[in-house]
């Protein structure tokens, strides 16, 4: 019944584990009450937060947002998944790769072959050599040892590898092994995750439509509603508001609807903020604005209703954008002779908007985890 700060080396499986906002979890688990949305980018890459509640599973060393989570550890210390990871590079670093194991094979016959050739080089320079003969013995069966010697062909693979797989690492890709890394130069096509990889990862407002109030007023009252969310939509929303140096109120009687969006009172005036479905459940019509939503759709962004005191007053695009090296990546790899395919969760409308705007050659569309 009490809460109590402990080293990280004293969690145990089945202690509960208690973290605040914006803290980062401690080890991986499940949890058991609360609900935030978490930073995983660490371990997925992908920068939107994720919607954690009771049940799902959660990994150490992500950021928890603006909630708090207790949670019941189930993976510590080497077995969590960044522990795992880590092991992965250790492992890749340590592997060997054939042309390695065949470097190796060569060595262990040519060394000692060197070595008995130095060995009698020293010995016909003693017996035969000028006097005083021990200084050219010395040099030339150190000249044999030096030129002949395969140390060169022995050590430049596994430093290739060491190398090759750290600086993997530090730039985010995971070279399982040896094995791998040598067979790079023959990859043909090249698959790229969507999500905070081809796009900068975060919902961004794209799109104002407004209807008899202005864009100003009608950010400010959408922002102000929903300060209080913890929706990456939410979030992009207030941003845009602050970029536009918009002062905003207090919310009162928020209440977010799970899949659908928020309601709130902000300066007297009744806000409905989320989708056609949200306004139509109370009462409100949408079809001033649903061949624009149809429009936004077809372009890969998603729609936002506004409703202020039972009125349809606004419509957002929200998408999440391209990043701005995005077309010159993509572009690059394509004259290096490789077919480019994208990966991404969203439909396949949306992935075919960023595929036509990137050239990408391939679409992988509607996938899970």
């Amino acid at each position: 019944g009490t809460t109590k700060e402990v080293r990280i080396e004293e969690v145990t499986r089945g202690d509960f584990v208690l973290t605040r906002p914006g803290e980062r979890l401690a080890v991986d688990g499940v949890v058991v009450k609360g609900g935030s949305y978490v930073d995983e980018s660490m371990l997925t890459g992908e920068s939107i937060p994720v919607k954690k509640g009771i049940g799902d599973r959660v990994y150490s060393a992500t950021v928890n947002g603006t909630g708090t989570l207790t949670f019941k550890a189930t993976k510590i210390g080497s077995e969590t998944a960044l522990a795992r990871i880590i092991q992965i590079v250790e492992n890749a670093q340590a592997s060997k790769a054939p042309i390695q194991r065949l470097a190796d094979a060569i060595s262990a016959v040519f060394v000692p072959v060197i070595l008995v050739l130095a060995v009698i080089v020293f010995g016909a320079w003693m017996i035969f050599g000028p006097n005083p003969s021990h200084i050219p013995a010395i040099l030339t069966t150190v000249s044999v040892l030096i030129v002949a010697c395969p140390c060169a062909m022995g050590l430049a693979t596994p430093t290739a590898i060491m190398v090759g797989t750290g600086k993997g690492a530090e730039n985010g890709i995971l070279i399982r092994n040896g094995d791998s890394l040598e067979k790079a130069h023959r990859i043909k096509t090249i698959v790229l995750d969507k999500t905070g990889t081809l796009t900068i990862g975060r919902p961004v407002v794209t799109d104002i439509l407004v209807d008899g109030i202005s864009e100003d007023e009608i950010f400010h009252l959408a922002a102000s509603a929903e300060l209080p969310s913890e929706h990456p939509v939410g979030q992009a929303i207030v941003k845009f508001a602050i970029e536009r140096d918009l002062t905003l109120s207090s919310a009162t009687d928020f209440n977010s609807i799970p899949g659908q969006g928020i309601c709130a009172n902000v300066d007297g005036i009744g806000l409905l903020i989320g989708s056609a479905a949200l306004l139509e459940d109370n009462g409100v019509s949408v079809k001033g604005f649903i061949s624009q939503s149809v429009e936004l759709g077809k372009h890969g962004k998603s729609s936002v209703f506004i409703a202020l005191n039972g009125e349809s007053k606004a419509l957002l695009g929200i998408a999440d954008t391209v990043r701005p090296e995005a077309a010159r990546t993509v572009e690059s790899l394509r004259q290096q002779g490789l077919r480019v395919v994208m990966l991404t969760g969203d439909d396949r409308i949306t992935a075919e908007s960023i595929a036509s705007e990137l050239g990408i050659d391939g679409i992988i569309a509607n996938v899970l985890p």
